[in-house]
């Protein structure tokens, strides 16, 4: 069921998204070679407490069978990891990596959602080419989340864009309604038909989330039950954001 958020709740997903940003630009001043994916973990994490938050990802169950619920504050895929990549002081990150990071915050019992991918040092144009073409993407959609237009024109945006710069979008996975929960009604897929899908309508929460890959979409799922890679091992990219609908254009809520 999709919910409509009133005034005062989309307020109290706002001071959520507030402690996510702080995450965000914790994670970001830190972003290095020789730095490990939990040393960024626990920078995200202090951040989300120090602004009154706590980390919305822990405790999920896992989707697969035989997996424990994640422990970890934020998710960090490394190269051909697109997603839902554990932290690990055995992961440090290395000229020329680029590292998508996943994380959400929950404040007074609403949610953030966001995601970003940064390079560590010099990465390569493809890299470049990767992290921009996601973060376009993601307003490519946005520009197509008005009232009276429907969940697929955003799916349709994105889709057209990413695919005009050559790259392809993960199927399985995709963005997501939010409020009190994490991951609500409706589905936002990165691929879909103009005039799709639910209508848009004032008050709705969206997380809105291109993941995209370098050569070909195909995904395998590491043994940790968690972690999300390209079969064919070439670069990934992630863009996400959690946006409101209103009277007006859309509301991005952790930028």
């Amino acid at each position: 069921m999709i919910t409509i958020k009133s005034e005062h709740e989309i307020k109290l997903m706002e001071e959520a998204a507030e402690a996510l940003k702080a995450a965000l630009r914790a994670i970001e001043a830190e972003v290095k070679p020789g730095v490990s994916t939990m040393y960024l973990n626990h920078v995200a994490e202090e951040a989300m407490k120090k602004h009154g938050a706590i980390p919305a990802f822990k405790g999920v169950e896992c989707p697969y069978r035989g997996g424990k619920p994640y422990k970890w504050a934020i998710c960090t895929s490394v190269n051909d990891e697109i997603i839902h990549g554990i932290p690990s002081d055995k992961v440090i990150l290395k000229e020329g990596d680029i590292v998508s990071v996943d994380l959400g915050t929950i404040k007074n019992g609403w949610c953030s959602d966001a995601g970003r991918t940064y390079g560590v040092g010099k990465i390569s144009p493809v890299c470049e080419k990767l992290i921009k073409v996601a973060k376009d993407a993601f307003f490519a959609g946005v520009d197509q989340a008005i009232v009276g237009n429907r969940v697929g024109d955003i799916s349709n945006a994105i889709q057209t864009f990413v695919e005009k710069n050559g790259f392809s979008l993960l199927r399985e996975y995709q963005g997501h309604g939010i409020g009190e929960e994490m991951h609500e009604d409706p589905g936002v897929p990165n691929i879909g038909q103009r005039g799709k899908g639910p209508r848009l309508q004032k008050g709705m929460a969206l997380a809105i989330e291109p993941m995209i890959c370098e050569g070909k979409p195909d995904v395998y799922v590491k043994p940790d039950y968690w972690t999300v890679a390209t079969i064919d091992g070439k670069m990934t990219a992630y863009y996400e954001n959690t946006i409101v609908i209103t009277d007006k254009e859309a509301k991005i809520l952790t930028i």
